[in-house]
C-alpha cells in the first residue's frame, strides 16, 4: 500500500498571467492545492479563484491569518514583491515569490534576514533550474562531457510594442527587460558556473554592458559580458525591441551544450562535438514546468527548512547584485530607490 499524502495549501497573492501556470501545475505535485487567492482587483481574484476551484479573500491579511494556508505563493508585479514577502514572513508563512524576488539587493537583503530570524521558509521561484533538462545537463557538465568550461552565450528576446502604463515599461514597477526576462540568463550563467566549479560560482571581474532605454527610462534592450577567472566569459542579450532563437550554449574545450530554443523552459538539450550533428536529448516536463519548484517547496518546507539547498538565500542575493551593477552601468534607475535605501 502507498502511505497517504499529506494535503498541502497553497495562499495565492497576484492572480495573474504567470500565477494561473502556478495554480495549474499543483495538480501534478502529490498533496498540493490552491485554497485562497487574494488580489487587489477582486472581481479578476474571484475569476480566477472559480477557475482554479478555489475561493477569494477580502485581504492579504485574511489569507495570511488562514490556519490553513500551508504556504503562500506571490505574483504580483515584481515592484510588489516586497511588502507582500515582508507581510508574509511576519504572518509566520512560508513563500515561494515569483522571479525576481525584489527589484533591488538592499531590499532582498532585508527580506532574507527577516526570514532567517524568524526561521520561516524563502525561496525566489526561479522554476528553470528544477526542470529535468537542466537536471540532465548539470549530470554532463559536472562529469565533463564538453571538458573545461571556455563561455556561455545566450538571448531571450521578444517583442512587445511600447506603452507607458504596461508594467513592462513602467519605472514605477521596475520595468524593463533585465528585471523581466534577463534575470534568466544571469540566474543560468551562474547556475552553469556552479556545475563546473564544484558547487560555487567563482567571483566576477568584469563586465561589459550597453543599453537602449525606452521613453520612460527602463532598458528596452540590453547586452552585456560578464568576465570570470581564467577566461571564462557569459554574453548575454535581452530585449523587448526583437526576436530570437532565445538559446543558451555552453562552450568547453570538447564539445558544447546548447538548450536550442526558449532555454529557460527547455524540454531538450543538444550535444555538440566536432563537426558531427547536434545529439538530441528530449527531457519534457512532468506538468507544465512550474511542478519542480513547487514540489522542492514543499519538501522544504516540511523538513523545517529555512531555505532551499538549491536556489539558496545567497544565489537570489547575487543574482539581484549583478542585476543593481548592470543597472547602475546603463544609468536606469527606479523612483523607490532612495527610499529603500532610508529603510
Amino acid at each position: 500500500m502507498h502511505a497517504e499524502v499529506k494535503p498541502f495549501r497553497w495562499g495565492l497573492i497576484g492572480p495573474g498571467q504567470i500565477a494561473h501556470r502556478f495554480a495549474e501545475a499543483l495538480s501534478f505535485v502529490p498533496g498540493a492545492s490552491l485554497r485562497g487567492v487574494y488580489g487587489r482587483n477582486t472581481k479578476g481574484a474571484i475569476a480566477f479563484a472559480q477557475r482554479h476551484r478555489s475561493i477569494s479573500v477580502a485581504s492579504c491579511a485574511e489569507l495570511l491569518a488562514d490556519d490553513g494556508v500551508d504556504a503562500v505563493y506571490i505574483a504580483t508585479p515584481h515592484s510588489h514583491h516586497g511588502e507582500y514577502v515582508r507581510a508574509a514572513l511576519l504572518a509566520g508563512k512560508p513563500v515561494l515569490c515569483e522571479k525576481p524576488m525584489v527589484p533591488t539587493l538592499k531590499e532582498a537583503e532585508s527580506l532574507v534576514l527577516l526570514a532567517r530570524e524568524r526561521r520561516v521558509f524563502l525561496m525566489e521561484a526561479l522554476w528553470s533550474r528544477f526542470l529535468p533538462a537542466y537536471a540532465l545537463a548539470g549530470t554532463w557538465l559536472r562529469e565533463g562531457k564538453i571538458g573545461a568550461l571556455r563561455s556561455m552565450r545566450s538571448s531571450f528576446c521578444f517583442f512587445v510594442p511600447f506603452d507607458a502604463a504596461s508594467r513592462l515599461w513602467s519605472p514605477a514597477l521596475a520595468g524593463g527587460a533585465l528585471l523581466d526576462i534577463g534575470i534568466y540568463n544571469l540566474a543560468i550563467t551562474r547556475w552553469v558556473l556552479e556545475q563546473t566549479s564544484g558547487g560555487v560560482c567563482p567571483e566576477l571581474t568584469g563586465m561589459d554592458v550597453q543599453a537602449v532605454l525606452a521613453p520612460s527610462g527602463v532598458d528596452a534592450a540590453l547586452e552585456a559580458t560578464l568576465h570570470f577567472p581564467d577566461g571564462v566569459t557569459s554574453s548575454f542579450r535581452c530585449g523587448f525591441d526583437t526576436s530570437s532563437d532565445n538559446a543558451f550554449e555552453i562552450f568547453g574545450s570538447e564539445g558544447c551544450v546548447r538548450f536550442p530554443h526558449n532555454f529557460w523552459q527547455a524540454e531538450s538539450i543538444e550535444r555538440i562535438r566536432d563537426s558531427r550533428p547536434p545529439e538530441q536529448t528530449l527531457a519534457p516536463f512532468v506538468g507544465n514546468g512550474f511542478e519542480g519548484e513547487i514540489a522542492e517547496a514543499q519538501h522544504c518546507i516540511r523538513a523545517g527548512l529555512n531555505e532551499s539547498p538549491q536556489m539558496q538565500h545567497a544565489e537570489s542575493l547575487a543574482i539581484v547584485g549583478w542585476m543593481d551593477a548592470i543597472r547602475r552601468q546603463v544609468g536606469v534607475r527606479y523612483p523607490f530607490e532612495e527610499s529603500i535605501r532610508e529603510n
